[in-house]
């Protein structure tokens, strides 16, 4: 199982990203966390209220979430982090059935 983090502006785009990429089950499942983000953008410190996606999927299905994500999101570079992660195996298994 991979998980794929996710940062978004606001919920309205966290929840578009991922309702398109369950749409086309590139992902079993998402959730949908708000956050606070600190980073350096153009030599200055940000500080922002931001939203996380954690999404499952699979290797198989990876690279095309991720192009999706790429193509749809608002930000110039989105923060898009691939954790290998094992599951349970009756979650793997229903999460595996939900892929394309």
């Amino acid at each position: 199982m991979v998980l794929v983090y996710i940062t978004c502006k606001d919920n309205k785009e966290a929840e578009k990203i991922s309702l398109h990429l369950l749409k086309k089950r590139l992902i079993a499942c998402s959730n949908i966390i708000p956050t606070k983000s600190l980073y350096r953008w153009e030599d200055k410190i940000v500080k922002v209220k931001e939203t996380v996606i954690i999404a499952k999927t699979n290797n198989k299905n990876y690279r095309t979430a991720v192009n999706e994500v790429k193509r749809i999101h608002s930000y110039e570079i989105p923060c898009i982090v691939k954790i290998d992660a094992k599951a349970v195996k009756d979650y793997e298994c229903w999460a595996n059935n939900e892929l394309k």
